[in-house]
């Protein structure tokens, strides 16, 4: 089996001399000596444990059936107790630190007083809800759970890309590939030491409990209030509900009476305590936000304000998202928790900054340059993979509207072992990690890693052609 290690990208598997490192261990024999007729037998299994299961998504706009099977890599990607040690800090680190912006943006706005952060980039942010503005969630928590995505350029090198306050989605993969791995090689589990993924479910459901708003009477209830099943992520939302024990609801299911919200049940109304909403702030309530909207429940903003039901998470929060409000994050880590920040920002330019949207312009064929609200791996500019009409094109986009762009350096992102056609080859990967933030910051050991099964593509995306794997961290 090849080293794979085509400088400049770091290989998670091996080092600098072409030696297995610690944590991958024993994986290099168990791949070169799985037959190509069982490794073909073992996708197909793993490809009908998805489907059987009813793991797919959605992507709109397509002709025919508009779900799809997400590809999973049988190679795990591993990292050690120690590296796993410092992104675990490093993350719950920044999980603190954007609640802390939250709940100042929506009360003193001590930070932009200070002038650390842009009022504009705050206040005039289509993300910032002012109808929350004054708030104070239960425990000072806006976003309970913070999905951080990472990418790796060296033995410790590690950068955050990006920050999802809302409802991040792809736990359920997390969950779904540590269990087919499990089912299919057994004997990979009983060799190494793995930490466990699959208390995700009940960590879950403890934070969304510990949140519960004041007037709560005893055990919390809570629920996950879901678009509906044509939502690209439906599976996800049924398939929490399913493990946490609690009720998937949609908008009709819940209504608004006195202090409280109520759940309709065959055995008459139930009082609802915490909602884990996956649906946009828009929709949330056709009082407060769009009128047009069938998803949400009228008046539940109402019963929020007062302190009847907590909803997870917070209309709002995703202003600590924003592409933009991504740059200051770093300086977020020392305003608020007087701490250096131990995890790294891709460095940014803000094409808003007019020396820094001339300096974009000038490399357009180097950079990578996204939308400020854009996600999906969609409205992008991947310079060095874009032809000359391409990067003219987005050029003309951001002198449109500089406002609505940032721009990177284009990554040397580690790679990790696949299988391929052709047997095991590199390919690009990224992480996230999702960080539970209620009366307490936890995270499992582990996360959704997501690979670029293409050849040299740096975009790992599902909607782009990307995959899956299992994600290891292993007490050596």
């Amino acid at each position: 089996m090849s080293d794979g290690n085509t400088p400049p990208f770091f290989n998670e598997m091996f080092d600098a001399t072409g030696a297995v490192r610690p944590p991958y261990g024993g994986l290099d024999g168990w791949a070169a000596a799985m037959p190509e007729e069982l490794r073909s037998l073992k996708q197909s299994e793993a490809e009908a444990l998805f489907r059987r299961i009813g793991i797919t998504f959605a992507v709109y706009g397509e002709g025919g059936s508009p779900d799809r099977l997400i590809p999973f890599d049988m190679f795990p990607r591993v990292f050690g107790a120690d590296e796993w040690r410092r992104l675990e800090n490093g993350i719950k680190q920044r999980a603190r630190a954007l609640n802390a912006f939250l709940v100042d943006v929506y009360g003193r706005g001590e930070i932009v007083k200070a002038g650390r952060i842009p009022a504009r980039l705050v206040y005039c942010n289509e993300a910032y809800e002012t109808a929350v503005a004054g708030i104070t969630p239960p425990k000072g928590v806006y976003s309970h759970i913070v999905g951080v995505d990472l990418v790796r350029t060296g033995p410790d090198e590690f950068f955050v890309l990006e920050d999802n306050c809302r409802t991040p989605s792809g736990v359920s993969y997390m969950l779904e590939n540590r269990e087919i791995m499990m089912r299919m090689f057994p004997h990979l589990f009983q060799q190494k030491r793995i930490l466990p993924v699959e208390t995700y479910p009940a960590l879950l459901k403890r934070t969304l409990a510990s949140v519960a708003p004041a007037k709560c009477q005893g055990e919390p209830r809570v629920a996950i209030l879901t678009p509906g099943h044509f939502n690209s992520a439906y599976y996800e939302h049924s398939f929490l509900a399913d493990q946490m024990g609690v009720e998937l609801v949609e908008g009709q299911d819940l209504f608004v009476e006195g202090d409280y919200c109520w759940m309709r049940t065959t055995e008459g109304p139930k009082r609802v305590d915490v909602i884990y909403r996956r649906i946009d702030d828009a929709f949330i309530d056709p009082l407060c936000f769009r009128p047009d909207s069938m998803l949400g429940v009228p008046g539940l903003m109402n019963v929020y304000r007062s302190g009847g039901v907590t909803i997870a998470s917070a209309p709002g929060a995703g202003v600590a998202d924003d592409k933009a409000i991504y740059t200051y994050v770093p300086e977020m880590v020392r305003f608020y928790l007087g701490e250096e920040p131990i995890l790294n920002n891709v460095p940014t330019w803000q094409c808003a900054k007019s020396d820094d949207c001339a300096y974009v312009l000038d490399n357009l064929s180097e950079l990578v340059v996204k939308e400020v609200h854009g996600s999906g791996g969609y409205g992008m500019l991947v310079g060095p993979k874009a032809t000359q009409e391409q990067v003219a094109a987005f050029a003309e986009k951001i002198k449109a509207d500089p406002d609505n762009y940032i721009a990177q350096p284009t990554l040397a992102l580690s790679t990790t072992p696949t299988f391929v056609e052709e047997g095991v080859a590199p390919r690009h990967v990224d992480l996230r990690p999702y960080c539970l933030v209620g009366e307490t910051v936890e995270l499992v050991p582990g996360g959704l890693t997501r690979v670029a099964l293409t050849e040299g593509s740096l975009v790992v995306n599902s909607s782009q052609g990307g995959g899956v794997k299992d994600t290891w961290v292993v007490d050596e």
